[in-house]
């Protein structure tokens, strides 16, 4: 049964309201004072539970059902950054490739991984359900991880023929492994495509937004989410790169298959608590929105003066609105000027449409976030691994460990935000979270480029140690400069998502209509898709400009003769640009309030 896409008839609706109505009328007589309490009260509309019964609020969804899907999202964090934390090391280590190539495909990997979710988000919201493709997506995704894990055995193979293996079939060996190592790290970039989306979505699902309790926790559920999906990545950079640098990349590889594989148990255990989405048999949303921009077109000579009469006739008030994207409002009226209900659009239809394409200039001016994001698993690693990582103990931290500040950070900071900072925030402002949505991404932005600068002037400080000891042209040796110093620059990388990514992550959910959800929330990770994209481009645009006549270029392989402080300086002056631009749109977005009525 798909339970997010079951049909429910005004039949059915009919008889079992009826059936309600009797129960309480009937309680009422043999117990006044049941008629205070109506069974209704605890129903919550638009969900059905796992047999397709009306769900009771008292015993469904909210944090009993979301705390199920936290874990498997922890689960499918562990997973991914077990791959995209250490991979830049796995590609110039055991593949042999150079810096600024493993750093341009980590980057287009992310990419993909990133934009991948709008086809699954798709998929979810059209056909299976979010359900549905969880489990489907988890399947994949465990299958994925399988097979890396054995692309690493076959490299230990390779690498344990010695000189006595023949050339030609250690070169089939090499082709085959490095082959079946993309095939299957694209295969985990699909299945992620269908699981990021549609679990944050059916976990926001549980909460109900037309009680204001409950919306409070759904705000607090985006919080405590990103707390849960960092304490995953934390767990991952403690652990899981230690063995993956020091033990094995086949056991590195497979521990997140087992791990997915627990996570999708845990996922099935919550299946009797959750609350499913009710979709009638209405049109697909997505195609719906559509028609709204090309019944639009096909108007677009109709003047604004039949527009309004036919507002005024629909009894639309004029609000900011309904004024802003006015051209949207010709799809209220048939191309040849009838009232033909199939071919015309409701106004809820047309203001479903104008939400989409306000989000647009807030999609494209977070873009430069993105970029900055993307660096944390490519430069920032590579930049510690020159370091000096020792401690008092003796133990040498694994370069790619070092993201864990970024985690660690997140996991400190977002209690003090949920449980200090917004209630504080509350008071002063009247918002049920503190201050605004666009507000909140806005602050993460200011903190990323700070930290980019902070990390400039630290990279400047590595390259001048390196230079005063004579290790201009010696990259394998060891900079004394303790690697502590980057911890900065990774904190404020925390802090900044605290902000920047939680904020996205529920702005992009709550300001789609309910219909497109996990396509909201899909908008939300092709920020960061387009931009670990936008980075790669990037990142080899400046290579083949620094580089030549002889010029070490600014990602050049001896990190000591690099300039990865001038790549820093550059994003953090088009972070500010970025700011700028986002800052000014915001002036002009106005709020849907979906399904609220407070």
């Amino acid at each position: 049964m798909n339970y997010d896409v079951l049909l429910q008839s005004d039949h059915w609706l009919s008889l079992n309201y009826s059936k309600t109505f009797i129960t309480a009328i009937s309680m009422s007589i043999s117990d006044p004072s049941a008629a205070q309490t109506p069974l209704l009260d605890d129903t919550v509309d638009g969900c059905l539970d796992y047999k397709g019964r009306r769900v009771r609020r008292s015993s469904s969804g909210c944090w009993r059902s979301a705390s199920f899907i936290i874990v498997v999202e922890i689960a499918e964090r562990f997973a991914y950054y077990g791959i995209s934390s250490n991979l830049i090391t796995y590609l110039t280590g055991p593949l042999g490739e150079s810096t600024a190539a493993a750093a341009a495909e980590v980057n287009a990997w992310n990419g993909a991984a990133s934009l991948l979710p709008l086809l699954g988000a798709f998929i979810a919201d059209s056909f299976l359900g979010r359900y549905r493709t969880i489990i489907l997506a988890s399947l994949v995704y465990i299958l994925g991880l399988g097979l890396l894990a054995l692309s690493a055995t076959l490299s230990s193979i390779s690498s344990s023929g010695g000189q006595n293996a023949d050339d030609i079939a250690l070169s089939s060996s090499l082709q085959f492994q490095v082959i079946l190592f993309f095939s299957s790290l694209y295969l985990v970039a699909f299945a992620q495509g269908g699981h990021k989306p549609c679990v944050q979505a059916f976990g926001a699902d549980q909460f109900d937004t037309q009680d204001p309790e409950e919306c409070k926790a759904k705000s607090s559920f985006f919080n405590w989410w990103y707390f849960g999906m960092c304490a995953g990545t934390l767990t991952t950079l403690s652990i899981l790169n230690y063995i993956q640098d020091n033990l094995s990349w086949v056991l590195g590889f497979a521990i997140p298959g087992i791990v997915m594989a627990g996570g999708l148990v845990v996922f099935l255990l919550g299946t009797m608590t959750y609350r499913y989405s009710v979709k009638g048999d209405e049109e697909n949303p997505i195609v719906t929105v559509g028609r709204v921009f090309i019944l639009a077109v096909r108007n677009r000579k109709t003047s604004y003066s039949a527009i309004a009469a036919e507002e005024e006739a629909l009894g639309i008030l004029a609000t900011e609105s309904s004024k802003q994207f006015k051209f949207l409002n010709k799809a209220l009226l048939a191309p040849d000027g009838s009232k033909g209900q199939r071919e015309v659009c409701s106004i809820r239809e047309v203001e479903e449409a104008k939400a989409v394409i306000r989000l647009a200039p807030i999609w494209a001016t977070s873009l430069i976030y993105a970029i900055v994001f993307a660096q944390s698993s490519t430069f920032f690693t590579k930049q510690g691994a020159t370091m000096d990582r020792s401690t008092a103990t003796g133990f040498e931290i694994p370069a790619a460990s070092l993201q864990s500040f970024i985690s660690l950070s997140i996991v400190l900071f977002i209690p003090i935000y949920d449980r200090i900072f917004v209630p504080l925030a509350r008071a002063l402002t009247g918002e049920p979270a503190g201050i605004t949505l666009l507000q909140r991404i806005g602050s993460g932005m200011v903190i990323s480029t700070i930290s980019l600068v902070i990390a400039a002037v630290v990279e400047m400080r590595r390259l001048k140690i390196a230079e005063e000891h004579g290790l201009i042209d010696k990259p394998i040796v060891m900079v004394p400069m303790s690697v502590w110093w980057l911890v900065p620059q990774y904190a404020l990388y925390g802090l900044a998502d605290v902000f920047t990514m939680v904020g996205l992550q529920e702005f992009f959910y709550d300001q789609m209509p309910n219909e497109l959800r996990s396509v909201g929330l899909a908008l939300y990770l092709s920020i960061f898709g387009v931009g670990s994209l936008l980075s790669s481009f990037l990142i080899s645009a400046i290579e083949n400009l620094t580089s030549g006549d002889g010029r070490d270029s600014w990602f050049a392989n001896n990190l000591n003769r690099a300039h990865l402080d001038y790549f820093y300086l550059l994003l953090a002056a088009l972070s500010a640009v970025g700011w700028t631009l986002y800052v000014c749109s915001t002036k002009y977005y106005i709020y849907a309030r979906w399904g609220r009525t407070f």
